[in-house]
């Protein structure tokens, strides 16, 4: 038996706020399929959709779901079924949901879902005893069949980050795409899958010298701080016979 999902009180997020602003080149732009005039559209639905669920930093090649695109090109699949596709992708998977904790993998489908921060850390938590219930597919259809979901974005409609803009304000919020998350133990966990190579050194520059053996280096260092101290003791004693202390 499942748990259903708690309730947890809304605070006063701005992108509960209706806008009566000016649209601008800073405000998101929405894609959906009812004003597409050409395949050129649909592919820029299309790359919006990765952008707002795998984020600019894992726009890779490896990461497109063709099988996915296809479907929604010929209308066999709505937009809400594509993010559902991408969202339950095994690069989706293994990037964002097995190297995060439950916490952090809902504060990041919050945004890239819901298109806003979570409210509290009350809806962290009810959202993730959904996960720990219902599994990820579960949770990732709880989200789009919510009624926020559904109100906002549709069937039809990527979803995006809402109400950035505030009339009051001269900069609104940052979009939480340039908002990367390079932790320690995030990236730790990254080189664990593979996801980033050592770069390891394929040849020297002809300017470089190619490490000398332990007792060279040796050598080479006493001769330095003999020398350095030689120089001190001269230094040191020119300055005493300027001084009429001592006679050189």
């Amino acid at each position: 038996m499942t748990i259903p999902l708690l309730s947890y009180s809304p605070t006063s997020q701005n992108q509960r706020v209706s806008g009566f602003e000016v649209f601008g080149d800073e405000q998101p732009r929405n894609y959906n399929t009812d004003n597409l005039l050409s395949p050129a559209d649909m592919d820029n639905l299309i790359q919006a959709a990765y952008r707002q669920i795998f984020n600019e930093q894992q726009l890779l090649e490896y990461n497109r779901q063709k099988a996915l695109e296809s479907q929604l090109r010929y209308g066999q699949i709505t937009v809400r079924d594509f993010i559902r596709g991408l969202l339950l992708s095994e690069p989706f998977v293994m990037r964002n949901y097995q190297p995060n904790s439950n916490y952090r993998f809902v504060d990041m489908c919050v945004q890239r879902v819901l298109g806003r921060n979570v409210y509290s850390e009350q809806e962290k938590m009810a959202w993730s005893i959904v996960i720990a219930t219902k599994g990820l597919g579960g949770f990732v259809d709880d989200l789009l069949n919510s009624e926020e979901y559904l109100n906002n974005f549709g069937d039809d409609t990527v979803p995006y980050q809402r109400r950035r803009i505030l009339p009051s304000r001269s900069q609104g919020e940052l979009p939480f795409a340039r908002m990367p998350r390079y932790g320690a133990d995030y990236r730790a966990k990254l080189e664990e899958i593979g996801y980033f190579r050592p770069l390891q050194p394929a040849y020297y520059w002809k300017w470089q010298q190619p490490p000398y053996p332990a007792w060279v280096r040796l050598i080479g260092k006493v001769i330095t701080l003999g020398g350095a101290a030689l120089l001190t003791i001269l230094v040191i004693a020119t300055a005493l016979a300027a001084w009429g202390i001592i006679r050189l």
